[in-house]
């Protein structure tokens, strides 16, 4: 999600406020897709106890045993974990990262390489694009291309207005398989938008 969002020309997130709230959104779809996710009424459950083995997957796991809903665990520490998902990216050989020289500057963040971003635009084209019915997609892509696309990051690079506009439907799909692992986390994605925007209006959650 975060190399999706990333743009190469600014050296940084295309906009990290909606970044951020995409990079924990993908972080509890890919806990949710490893079966340590699920909801009981308005609260998410986590089950299991041994860890991912991923330190990003493990924060965001502890975060959720503490009884919130999906919506309130996307905003919650989102910034914390769009960092730790940076430094984990650069650790991997995957970022270089230059810390800013005062308290007011930016991280400058460029990926080694550029095939990696590549190839996920082309896995996520082809999942927008391609012929396969989205109940046979595999649930990763699937979940990709909801949180890319479905009016959640608006992410320009991955696919222009007019093409998201004409595949609507298959988007919308997308989406909706998000239920299947908790309908909480289908309406999250949804609201996306306006969390968006409340978030670049001061909401909480750091």
């Amino acid at each position: 999600m975060y190399l999706l969002a990333h743009d190469a020309e600014a050296h940084a997130p295309y906009d990290r406020a909606r970044t951020a709230l995409l990079v924990r959104a993908a972080a509890l779809t890919d806990l949710a897709l490893r079966g340590r996710l699920g909801q009981d009424g308005g609260t998410v459950t986590a089950s299991g106890t041994p860890p991912t083995g991923d330190v990003v997957l493990d924060g965001v796991l502890r975060d959720a045993q503490d009884g919130h809903g999906f919506k309130y665990l996307m905003r919650r520490h989102r910034r914390r974990t769009l960092t730790a998902v940076e430094d984990q990216l650069a650790a991997a050989g995957l970022l270089t990262l230059k810390e800013p020289r005062g308290p007011f500057g930016a991280r400058r963040l460029t990926v080694t390489d550029p095939a990696v971003p590549a190839a996920l635009h082309a896995r996520v084209a082809t999942a927008l694009l391609g012929s396969t019915p989205v109940a046979e997609l595999p649930a990763d892509d699937a979940a990709l291309l909801a949180l890319a696309l479905a009016a959640a990051g608006g992410i320009r690079s991955v696919i222009s207005r007019r093409e998201h506009k004409i595949h609507r439907a298959r988007v919308d799909a997308c989406t909706k398989s998000l239920a299947t692992l908790a309908p909480g986390l289908e309406h999250a994605v949804r609201a996306l938008p306006t969390t968006m925007i409340a978030a670049q209006g001061g909401m909480g959650g750091s």
